[in-house]
């Protein structure tokens, strides 16, 4: 006898996730180019012809070649041209995709771990505790991202840990207030008053009951802060802040190539920003849609 399947609105959180996600076309072509994404920066090393930061594989002979030219000594051809030291772009994208993903996923989960435990003890404590946690978010927020990351980096200097330290301090202020508004909401509904009546600890009804409930809105939030935080670095890396030239990144290739710009050799920058687009937009399809989902304002 089959299990008879349960009405749209009986079904989990992460049922429905995972069962309307792919109703978006946008949505699953932007989740399979963040898995390609992904599978090609961590394997790099095996699905490029070149290592672009090994001085001893480059070839000055190579400089500033167009797409599709063939190597100076033979045996490959650049189908995205190369730069300026005579890096073969392909390669030294899917390395600079290496890095962003790193700065952009690992500042993320760390700001949403830590935001997350922040907000959920403002909300937990109250009172002044609280008053003062969400004072120090609110001065965080209104100050523009960009401004304050550019002198966090001017004092600390260039490198991907420090990049990824200045996002961490940057963002965790967003986690922070949305654990707590749904960690308020949440304490009022009738489960955590049966709890309360059952006379269950107070932190296990926040970590055991509260915080489940506050995971999906954090994890809509989560997926579009990796993608505004590739934004951050490549934009800090462009402006010579970021991570340095011995580092492979997106922001710093478009940043090399835009001095070429004048001279028409276009595709030193327009094939790196081609990618972080790619990137980005393919990111914030995900987000957008399991927001979509998430949020039951927007279902019909």
């Amino acid at each position: 006898m089959t299990q008879a399947r349960l009405p749209y609105e009986e079904r989990s959180v992460w049922h429905r996730v995972a069962s309307d996600f792919f109703r978006s076309r946008m949505a699953a072509a932007g989740l399979i180019v963040i898995v390609l994404t992904c599978l090609l920066a961590v394997l790099a090393g095996w699905v490029t012809p070149q290592n672009p930061y090994d001085l001893t594989q480059l070839d000055v002979l190579d400089s500033r070649l167009p797409p599709g030219s063939e190597s100076a000594m033979g045996g490959y051809t650049y189908w995205l041209g190369t730069d300026g030291q005579g890096r073969d772009l392909y390669s030294a994208i899917i390395y600079g995709l290496r890095i962003s993903l790193i700065v952009g996923i690992g500042s993320a989960v760390i700001s949403a771990i830590l935001g997350s435990v922040i907000g959920l003890f403002s909300a937990y404590a109250g009172g002044r505790v609280d008053a003062f946690i969400m004072r120090v978010v609110d001065l965080l927020l209104s100050f523009p991202t960009i401004l304050m990351a550019l002198m966090i980096l001017a004092y600390m200097g260039k490198g991907v840990g420090n990049v990824m330290l200045t996002l961490i301090i940057l963002e965790w202020a967003y986690y922070a207030r949305t654990a707590r508004g749904q960690a308020l909401v949440e304490s009022r509904r009738e489960y955590v008053d049966a709890a309360r009546g059952q006379a269950i600890p107070q932190w296990r009804i926040l970590l055991g009951q509260i915080l489940p409930n506050c995971l999906p809105p954090l994890l809509v939030v989560t997926t579009l802060q990796i993608g505004r935080a590739i934004t951050l670095e490549a934009t800090l890396s462009f402006l010579g802040l970021g991570v340095p030239i011995t580092e492979p990144s997106l922001g710093l290739l478009i940043s090399n190539g835009y001095q070429y710009l004048l001279s028409n050799e276009y595709w030193i920058s327009l094939f790196p920003g081609l990618a972080l687009l790619l990137t980005i937009v393919s990111i914030n399809l995900v987000g957008d849609q399991m927001r979509d989902i998430l949020n039951p304002r927007l279902q019909k």
